[in-house]
Order: C-alpha cells, then structure tokens, then sequence
C-alpha cells in the first residue's frame, strides 16, 4: 500500500507545465522544503478550475500535495507575492534558468541554497538589460551548489596555482592544465580565469571566455541532454551582430 502524505503551504516556483489527458496538467514545480517536484494539477485546464490562471512560471506561490510515488497531486495553490515581470530576453533567460534547474537536479531533493538562488536570479533579470553576467553568476553558483564546482586556483593533475600569464587547456569534469597551445575552443588566458573567479565580468572578452567555459562544462553534464533554451538565445545573439 502507498503511504500518502500531505504536505502544505510551500513556498514554490513553477518550473513548467504540460498536459496530461483531457482536462488536467501535469507541473514541473521547484519547492524550497523538497525540491523539484511533479504534480497533476487535475482539472487545471477547464473553464472553472481553481487553479486557472494561477500555474505561470515567474510568479511566487505557495503550494500544498498529496505525495503519491513519483507524481503528487496538487490540491491546493495561492499566490506568495507580486509575479516578476520579464520580458524579451529577460524572458527567454529565465526560461533558461527553469530548464537548467529540471536538468540538472534530482527530484525530491531539498535545495534551499539553490531555490535562494533562482529566486534573487529571477528578480535580478527583471531590473536590468545586461543579462549576460547575471546568467553566468548564476551558471558558476549552480555548478558550485550541486557538487560539480570548476576548479578556478589550480591545476588538476599537478596542484599548481594557475597564473595569469599561463594559457591553460580545460577539460571538463577534470579542470585545467598548463599549454602551449595558442588557440583552441577550451584554450584559457590565466588572467581572464582569475577574473572569471572573481566575477569580473566588466569586460566583454572574459564575459565571452565564461560563457565559452559554462557552457562546454554544463553540456559535459548534461550528459547528451540538449537546452532547448540556450540554443534560442544563441542563436539570438547571431542576429545582435
């Protein structure tokens, strides 16, 4: 017999949603006491549904389940504060950070760290255009808090502290390691490393280094898994040129 638990007022993100058979959704919700969660939201699709309107990503909640296995059930859900208002490609990037958030997380696994995270992120895109460094903090702090933290003070096989005037290649999941090399896609300045650990994205070469590290590094964990939204935003970023 499975044992049901009821579990009540969480504060929580939706993540994302789809239907599930004629009437009903199932959601993809990140809660701050347990985690990323899916739940059906039974009925969430008709005209008189309770939960009409209210299952918008972007918006804080607070939300009660009866777990049940691997899907819970949604029975209840209100509104926990003004909605963040995004837009254009504020939007699209925190679509980014959803995505991110049901790829690389367990479900079922608290992460009070990470839900603090998303939520200071998510406002954060909503009051300003320079979005880039804003996705990058948050690509660095991520991999931190979810054990596959890179390694910016040494190299991987010797120890040694990486300098600013060494070019480094980087593998990831391993780290760097002292070239000679000149060029290449995971070639490194140690001073745009040093500057990429402090988060000095001021200038637009380490800001592009970073964004050329995370994503080879985050894609070496997706293990295969495609981000739909990045590739939207890539290819955005064509068409700014």
């Amino acid at each position: 017999m499975i044992n049901k638990k009821r579990i009540q007022n969480q504060s929580c993100w939706i993540l994302h949603h789809r239907p599930y058979r004629e009437t009903s959704n199932i959601i993809d919700v990140f809660t701050k006491e347990f985690g990323r969660i899916s739940l059906i939201a039974k009925g969430a699709r008709s005209a008189k549904s309770k939960f009409r309107g209210l299952l918008r990503p972007f918006s804080p909640l607070s939300v009660s389940w009866i777990s049940n296995s691997n899907l819970g059930t949604l029975i209840d859900i209100e509104v926990d504060g003004n909605p963040i208002l995004l837009f254009g490609d504020s939007l699209l990037s925190g679509y980014y950070l959803n995505e991110l958030i049901i790829k690389l997380l367990h479900k079922d696994d608290s992460q009070n760290e990470i839900f603090d995270l998303y939520t200071s992120t998510i406002i954060e895109l909503s009051k300003t255009n320079n979005i880039a460094p804003i996705l990058r903090n948050f690509e660095i702090d991520l991999l931190k808090l979810i054990g596959y933290e890179i390694n910016l003070d040494s190299e991987y096989i010797t120890g040694d502290p990486l300098e600013a005037s060494n070019l480094y290649e980087y593998s990831p999941g391993l780290g760097f390691e002292k070239t000679k090399k000149k060029t290449g896609l995971m070639i490194f300045h140690g001073d745009e490393i040093q500057l990429i650990k402090l988060k000095g994205f001021q200038s637009k070469n380490v800001l592009k280094s970073a964004n050329r590290l995370l994503r080879n590094t985050i894609a070496f964990h997706l293990d295969g898994k495609i981000l739909k939204t990045r590739k939207v935003l890539e290819e955005l970023r064509k068409y700014d040129k």
